[in-house]
């Protein structure tokens, strides 16, 4: 069995609980395409078999995200899931928060919360938090697409809609959020409602899954791929699936690539005029 279940995470449930799941069912090797924090719910893509060798391929796919966001705390973990400490700061209005988005917006430098799965010297930064050890991890670029406030949930709590490339952690932007508008802030939920081409709408709970009904939730994975399909003939196809490169008049990038008898293979690379198998996901 090759292919993605879009599983709808339940919050408290672990995305390495849900894989399992999925593997128990399908008795396939498996992975997700980017976890979520065991207190977020959502869109958690879980790769089957051969599929799981897109991973990197997920990496850069946008995500949109519904959060609300806690003002006037901190917290260890920038979230609700550890002790929280009142700030005796300025609690900012709807107008003030709107006001300071688009400064949040775009290509920005974002530095990752303690307590993530960052490595910091082989070790993970939620590992080292936890023993106490003091660290620092470095600024990296992220993109937010947009940030839109939906709604005050009370004097203190907001929920807004956010698209953002991967890699985002949507508690640092709650922090640095606060901090533009000079108070503090932690997230208090979090639900992912896409990730690439999986959406909510056609994701499904693991606990109406079972081993007989499985396939009928199986997403193909020639289908999450937007690029063009190329289909060799006998002799391309010969030194092709056996490792080689060969001559191609195709512009340069990635394609769907097909056996000669019309099944879906895997991905291929046209690079300097040359096509080549990248990786097999049939």
């Amino acid at each position: 069995m090759t292919g993605f279940i879009n599983v709808d995470k339940q919050e408290g449930a672990s995305s390495a609980g849900e894989v399992a799941v999925i593997k128990r069912l399908s008795g396939s090797p498996c992975g997700h395409m980017g976890t979520l924090d065991p207190m977020a719910s959502g869109v958690l893509p879980i790769a089957i078999g051969n599929a799981a060798r897109l991973f990197d391929y997920f990496l850069s796919k946008r995500k949109k995200y519904a959060a609300t966001f806690l003002f006037g705390y901190d917290s260890p973990t920038l979230d609700t899931q550890s002790e929280l400490v009142k700030k005796d700061r300025n609690i900012p209005t709807a107008a003030e928060i709107a006001e300071i988005l688009p400064a949040l917006t775009g290509e920005i430098m974002q530095i990752p919360p303690k307590y993530s799965a960052k490595n910091v010297n082989g070790k993970r930064g939620y590992m080292l938090a936890r023993q106490g050890v003091e660290f620092e991890l470095q600024p990296k670029k992220v993109n937010i697409y947009s940030i839109k406030l939906t709604k005050q949930l009370s004097e203190n709590q907001f929920s807004f809609e956010i698209e953002c490339g991967g890699g985002t952690y949507i508690r640092s932007l709650a922090r640095d959020m606060a901090a533009a508008c000079g108070s503090f802030a932690v997230m208090s939920a979090l639900r992912r409602t896409q990730s690439g081409i999986f959406t909510e709408e056609n994701s499904v709970k693991t606990s109406a899954l079972t081993s007989e009904n499985l396939r009928e939730y199986l997403i193909p994975t020639e289908s999450v791929l937007p690029f063009e399909k190329i289909y060799p003939n006998e002799r391309e196809a010969k030194k092709l699936f056996n490792g080689l490169a060969v001559e191609s008049g195709l512009a340069e990038g990635l394609y769907k690539i097909y056996t000669v008898e019309k099944s879906f293979y895997g991905l291929a690379e046209v690079h300097g005029g040359m096509l080549k198998v990248r990786t097999k996901l049939c």
